[in-house]
């Protein structure tokens, strides 16, 4: 009895998770990756649960399922002030929730190759519902959060270093020449000039 039990256990934390991350938006292979889920359960699933507990709410607060590839485009974190910190804070956010380890001795190669696991998944969740309440307007869709948790781990394209001004802790392209500056110590941006 206690196998089964177990295995039930099991199951309902899979769907559980995948319920939250189909809450956030997140792609059928997203959540396929992260539970052991088939494409086939996750559709059941969104449709199960989700569009039958949406029909008495207006149609707008229903999740929406995106199509297509999910955003691997590491310079989104990095390509203004503004998303270097946002995907900081949620890199920090990440790290305080144990969703990404410390570094060093933590980072086994395994975690390296693939992060994904329902553990990790449900603490991913944690970070990105926290981030979402911390900023109103957030430009980390959960794909984006996703992305930028397995780029860490990873460590070959993004990293966290810090500001060269006051070593505030920032997502950073690996191969940067020059440590970029957080929100705080960066100029503020100068409005063009008007011609005469």
């Amino acid at each position: 009895m206690r196998i089964h039990d177990d295995r039930y256990v099991r199951e309902r934390r899979k769907f559980e998770v995948a319920l939250r991350f189909i809450r956030h938006e997140a792609r059928t292979r997203t959540v396929r990756v992260w539970t052991g889920l088939s494409d086939d359960r996750i559709r059941k699933l969104y449709r199960s649960y989700i569009q039958e507990s949406s029909s008495s709410q207006p149609r707008a607060s229903m999740p929406v399922r995106h199509r297509g590839k999910s955003p691997r485009q590491p310079a989104f974190f990095t390509h203004s002030a503004r998303a270097r910190h946002e995907s900081s804070s949620f890199a920090s956010l990440c790290r305080l929730t144990g969703a990404l380890p410390r570094g060093g001795s933590a980072l086994t190669p395994e975690l390296r190759r693939d992060p994904a696991g329902l553990a990790r998944g449900e603490l991913l969740c944690e970070a990105y519902e926290i981030y979402c309440a911390r900023f109103t307007a957030p430009i980390l869709s959960f794909e984006h959060a996703e992305f930028l948790l397995r780029a860490i781990c990873r460590g070959d394209e993004l990293v966290i270093g810090g500001c060269r001004d006051c070593s505030a802790a920032l997502v950073t392209d690996r191969w940067s020449m020059r440590p970029p500056r957080c929100i705080v110590c960066a100029p503020p941006a100068q409005p063009p000039a008007m011609p005469t």
